[in-house]
């Protein structure tokens, strides 16, 4: 006799899995299996498959920059943390106390709004990238061109700028 293949073991294993079921001996199975749909019926369901739409190209847009915004801003740190929205220092000379924005000195330490407004300046340099490439599409009137190459580039200048500003108040003697 010639030796089996390994498709024909498989096919007649199948085969024997599913008629060993219907062939059970056991009458518990057979009573647990016809009894309660012979007075119980099923109901007659007439549901839909729920329909999803993609949302738009903008939404999806949106909820990147906005998770962007609070990923380098610092959210999760603050939620972890719980640091103040602002801190406040003595004025030595007045003995007045004033408030102060950045956590001056630490660079593993932040307060809250000095997280947003770091976090805005990402964001309005990545707005002034996209600007710039606004700029180059070749089917907009050239004002449109204009006006979008020159707010892109101003959203740049002013994010490199307070952020340079943010890390000299952030570390003081950096950069110089």
């Amino acid at each position: 006799m010639a030796p089996r293949s390994d498709s024909q073991t498989l096919a007649t294993g199948s085969a024997m899995s599913d008629t060993s079921v219907e062939s059970s001996i056991d009458p518990i199975f057979h009573i647990l299996r016809i009894i309660p749909f012979s007075f119980l019926r099923p109901p007659r369901l007439r549901l839909k498959l729920p329909s999803f739409t993609l949302p738009s190209p903008m939404t999806v847009f949106a909820l990147i920059l906005l998770t962007y915004f609070l990923v380098v801003s610092g959210f999760v740190y603050d939620v972890i943390v719980e640091p103040p929205g602002i801190g406040s220092t003595q004025d030595p000379i007045t003995g007045s106390i004033r408030p102060v924005v950045f956590m001056s000195g630490r660079v593993n330490g932040q307060y809250i709004i000095e997280g947003l407004s770091s976090g805005f300046m990402f964001v309005l340099g990545g707005i002034g990238i996209i600007m710039l490439d606004l700029a180059l599409d070749k089917n907009r009137a050239k004002s449109v061109k204009a006006s979008y190459a020159t707010a892109g580039i101003s959203s740049i200048v002013i994010a490199y700028v307070m952020s340079m500003l943010f890390i000299r108040i952030k570390i003081p003697g950096y950069l110089h």
